[in-house]
């Protein structure tokens, strides 16, 4: 199926969902323009790749059914149409899809509690006063992250020296806010999770939240953060 040429012309630019006709569950959503909806089904057919979206398209074929296409908004803007794709990701949930990647802005403008809203907007800035690391956890964050998910994403692995035995304390930073403090008890090198994976210089901390130091949580360290900097660890009084 594609769309006729006229029909194409006047649907511009669109946001859609692939649909699995067995569970009526979305499993994609995208955003394209001419008969990009119709494209990831010609994909499964020619493509060598197994990728997570192939093999659900794949599966529903071989089961007898074709892949339901939905459109949700048309006629739209190339930023319209961002913004629609990555708030029905948020919605549904990245977990939930066989999406790769979170939608544009997904991190500053995204799905978030009200306590988040009020954290990213809020945050008055801080001193620290202890000596520890700002541990940067913006690509490893996900909303609704439980206590033990947080310090896993916080703990390691890093690539650090000698002067992390200095740190008392790791800070949990997402956005330039901290969302918790962990007392750093030691310090153990990670474990290569393959061959080929190099951790010769990567640590983990072994530790518990601080809960002497609460009132730093909803703080800002934009302070401590320099624009642009690619390091996702910075060290502080220490």
């Amino acid at each position: 199926m594609e769309f006729p040429r006229s029909v194409v012309e006047k649907v511009a630019t669109y946001v859609y969902l692939l649909r699995d006709p067995r569970s009526g569950k979305v499993f994609y959503v995208g955003k394209g323009k001419g008969n990009r909806v119709f494209s990831h089904a010609a994909a499964s057919e020619r493509d060598m790749g197994e990728t997570e979206k192939i093999s659900r398209i794949r599966e529903i074929r071989k089961a007898g059914f074709e892949v339901e296409c939905e459109i949700i908004r048309h006629g739209l803007t190339d930023d319209q149409a961002f913004e629609v794709e990555s708030a029905l990701i948020d919605y549904i949930g990245i977990e939930n899809l066989a999406n790769v990647v979170a939608g544009m802005h997904a991190d500053t403008r995204g799905r978030m509690t009200v306590r988040e809203i009020i954290a990213q907007y809020e945050a008055k800035p801080i001193t620290i006063i202890e000596p520890g690391i700002l541990m940067i956890i913006n690509r490893r964050f996900r909303k609704n992250m439980t206590a033990t998910e947080l310090y896993e994403a916080t703990r390691g692995d890093w690539v650090l020296g000698d002067r992390r035995k200095c740190a008392k304390y790791a800070f949990s930073v997402y956005n330039g806010v901290i969302r918790q403090v962990y007392r750093i008890h030691q310090w153990a090198r990670a474990i290569a999770g393959s061959p080929t994976q190099k951790v010769k210089r990567r640590w983990r901390f072994e530790g518990e939240v601080a809960t002497d130091l609460a009132a730093y949580v909803g703080g800002s360290v934009e302070r401590y953060l320099k624009s642009g900097a690619q390091s996702p660890i910075k060290y502080v009084n220490g």
